[in-house]
């Protein structure tokens, strides 16, 4: 298991925020964002893409979790719903980045942000910055917290870009 102590100190959720991982597969960083939450009393909710029917007892643990079995379709979200929409290890797998990020920026209240955690070289840091910029994303930074994952965060701005 990695040290995550560093990347925790990135979020720091307030009561009754709600975070989505959208998400390739259940992994530390699922773990670590689900005890963030639950010690906030906020919610947690899960969208996992892959081919693998999840198992009974995920369903029972993350009440909201989306399963996705096509990497070309979009996650579900209500408008303004979310505090943190996280993209993690999906962003390099994802047909229609454009459109995820679309959604994401839909489903994120003002002032709210969006990261992205791919493994280190998979993406192009530059052309994802760009993307979120297109996406009405704003201060897209990378940060180096992990040493096997590239992190990009970007805020979603009120009354920039869409509006909404």
């Amino acid at each position: 298991m990695r040290n995550l102590e560093q990347f925790k100190k990135i979020f720091n959720p307030l009561p009754g925020n709600c975070y989505l991982q959208v998400t390739t597969e259940i992994d530390d960083t699922t773990l670590l964002f689900d005890e963030i939450i639950k010690k906030v009393n906020g919610r947690f909710n899960l969208a996992i893409y892959n081919n693998n029917t999840p198992k009974d007892e995920l369903f029972a643990k993350y009440e909201n979790l989306q399963h996705i079995k096509e990497f070309s379709l979009p996650f579900r979200a209500l408008p303004r719903d979310y505090d943190m929409v996280i993209f993690n290890h999906l962003f390099s797998l994802h047909e229609n980045r454009e459109m995820i990020l679309k959604l994401a920026y839909r489903a994120l209240a003002n002032t709210a942000n969006v990261v992205i955690v791919e493994k280190k070289g998979l993406v192009d840091i530059a052309l994802v910055k760009e993307m979120l910029e297109k996406c009405e994303f704003r201060v897209a930074n990378e940060i180096a917290v992990l040493d096997d994952c590239d992190l990009i965060i970007a805020k979603k701005m009120h009354m920039w870009g869409n509006g909404l």
